[in-house]
């Protein structure tokens, strides 16, 4: 779901964390000295095979292994390295346990928000050219219809022919379902 705050900015509800993101987190850390950096390679290399084994358990959900990633999960994020920039980003990935770990009790949830951001960025680029809208009522009106439009083109239906069968223009004799059934049959 796309959902715009006051600002015209989005969020996505109904996802993880992006592992993806919290990974370049790490990448932004700048150390000082050589043994900082070993400490950030380590530590990036622990969350990149712990995404992997994430990727891995997706593909075939068992639910007898989810506290052993529970459990390796807070050994790489609760730990305490001694370099005071890595320790404050590893409390705060720590913090977001729940949604990092969100695909254990929900497996279809992507690991990463690409689709999601995907889906914004015609309109983010569009936003910017025409510098958004002026009330509530326009956001409003914006998110929604992004949402149909993108809803429409993920099931493969013309925005426009659905638009025009819900304002009685379209074909008669071949209506387009409601979208809430089209979702359900696709999924």
């Amino acid at each position: 779901m796309i959902v715009s705050d006051d600002a015209g900015q989005f969020r996505v509800a109904n996802h993880a964390l992006c592992w993806v993101h919290a990974e370049r987190l790490l990448q932004k850390l700048m150390p000082a000295t050589p043994k900082q950096e070993r400490l950030i390679t380590a530590t990036r290399d622990l969350v990149w095979r712990f995404y992997k084994a994430l990727k891995i358990w997706k593909q075939q959900p068992s639910p007898h292994l989810i506290p052993g990633f529970r459990r390796r999960f807070d050994k790489i994020f609760a730990r305490r390295t001694g370099y005071e920039a890595l320790d404050k980003l590893l409390l705060r990935l720590h913090r977001r346990r729940d949604e990092l770990l969100k695909v254990l009790e929900h497996p279809f949830i992507p690991l990463h928000t690409n689709a999601s951001e995907n889906d914004i960025r015609s309109f983010v680029t569009r936003r910017k050219i025409s510098g958004g809208t002026i009330s509530l009522n326009g956001r409003i009106a914006r998110d929604v219809m992004l949402g149909l439009m993108k809803t429409c083109q993920k099931l493969g239906i013309s925005f426009y022919h659905f638009l025009g069968d819900r304002l009685g223009l379209g074909s008669p004799g071949r209506p387009i379902p409601p979208l809430s059934q089209l979702v359900m049959m696709a999924s």
